[in-house]
């Protein structure tokens, strides 16, 4: 009768899989971190800057209201809504 592997080589057969996911993990230590913003978010940024305006603006409003001071003129109001329809129409 002939024995063959004879020996440790047979004790740990998982070796080569747990060596392998060491050298991923050390690859992945040493490549480096990339941030890239999109377009999307650069406009995002540039609106919270529009929004702080805005909001400066709606606390005129709110103290004119307050005060009593502010008036409304309805041919605004009607210009807006004439400009809102047509250009709704159009798309």
């Amino acid at each position: 009768m002939k024995i063959n592997n004879y020996g440790t080589q047979g004790i740990n057969p998982y070796k080569k899989q747990v060596s392998k996911i060491d050298q991923v993990k050390t690859e992945a230590v040493k490549g480096t971190d990339k941030i890239e913003i999109s377009s999307a978010a650069k406009e995002l940024q540039q609106v919270t800057q529009v929004s702080q305006a805005r909001t400066e603006k709606i606390d005129a409003l709110k103290k004119q209201i307050q005060n009593g001071t502010y008036e409304v003129r309805a041919e605004d109001i009607a210009n807006s809504i004439v400009n809102f329809y047509t250009k709704n129409q159009a798309n």
